[in-house]
């Protein structure tokens, strides 16, 4: 009787191994709404949340003069008090949106987008999607150093970008600065003294109501770079000034 048991329960975990060990099917990608970045009007697909925001993403170029700004001026800009999804971003123009900025910082991940976003028309090869700048100051390297143990380090970059501000590489700017890329920044970066690379970058500054409204980010706030329009870095370690152009080499004119 005891054998027979025991034959019935090896036939049942015979049964039920496979059920458990199967894997989970792949979450389906949403296709994208037009077929190529050329097709994809500056709304995007607007209309399933907000076009008014996808045409600022969206801007290729910008002729206003810049001012210097700092990340601790960044962390400090107000949130909107009456802004809902699909407003005219009146309010956000006069808490600064689409000022024309220019800050110094160091530069910690190049994150490559992982969704078609729909400023982008849903779109997901690298060239048609943003990047994702994790921009933080001095006193924050200085603040988590890294490890000489590396399995420490994914802990210690979450905590340097609570403390980040935000920058985009976008793919309707990358059409004419090709290396706005992950992967001509990212290497750069790896190789900067505490994997923290000192940068330059100008562009536009964008209140992103998304994530103000959902998803919300690992960082200080939705103010952001975006997109950006020149990032330049310092090719003498951490030597370079914000008030000199000594030191800084264009992303542009790599390689």
């Amino acid at each position: 009787m005891r054998r027979l048991l025991a034959a019935l329960l090896l036939l049942a975990i015979a049964f039920a191994t496979p059920a458990n060990t199967q894997p989970r099917p792949k979450k389906k990608v949403k296709p994208p709404c037009q077929p190529t970045l050329k097709d994809c009007p500056d709304e995007g697909c607007g209309t399933s949340f907000d076009p008014n925001l996808n045409r600022r993403k969206n801007i290729r170029s910008d002729d206003q003069s810049s001012s210097l700004r700092t990340l601790a001026w960044m962390k400090k800009l107000d949130d909107p008090e009456n802004f809902t999804q699909g407003d005219s971003r009146e309010e956000l123009a006069a808490l600064g949106e689409g000022q024309s900025i220019t800050v110094i910082a160091y530069l910690l991940a190049v994150k490559p987008e992982l969704g078609g976003e729909s400023c982008n028309c849903g779109l997901h090869t690298p060239e048609e999607t943003d990047n994702h700048l994790v921009l933080v100051s001095r006193a924050t390297v200085e603040k988590f150093p890294l490890s000489s143990d590396r399995a420490t380090n994914a802990a210690i970059f979450h905590s340097r970008e609570r403390e980040s501000e935000t920058a985009e590489f976008t793919p309707r700017v990358r059409l004419n600065h090709a290396n706005f890329t992950r992967e001509e920044l990212q290497p750069l970066v790896n190789s900067a003294p505490q994997e923290a690379l000192l940068v330059r970058v100008t562009g536009l500054l964008l209140f992103d109501s998304e994530h103000f409204i959902k998803n919300h980010l690992v960082r200080v706030n939705n103010w952001e770079i975006h997109p950006v329009l020149k990032l330049d870095f310092c090719s003498t370690g951490n030597k370079c000034k914000a008030n000199s152009d000594t030191g800084w080499k264009s992303l542009d004119d790599l390689n």
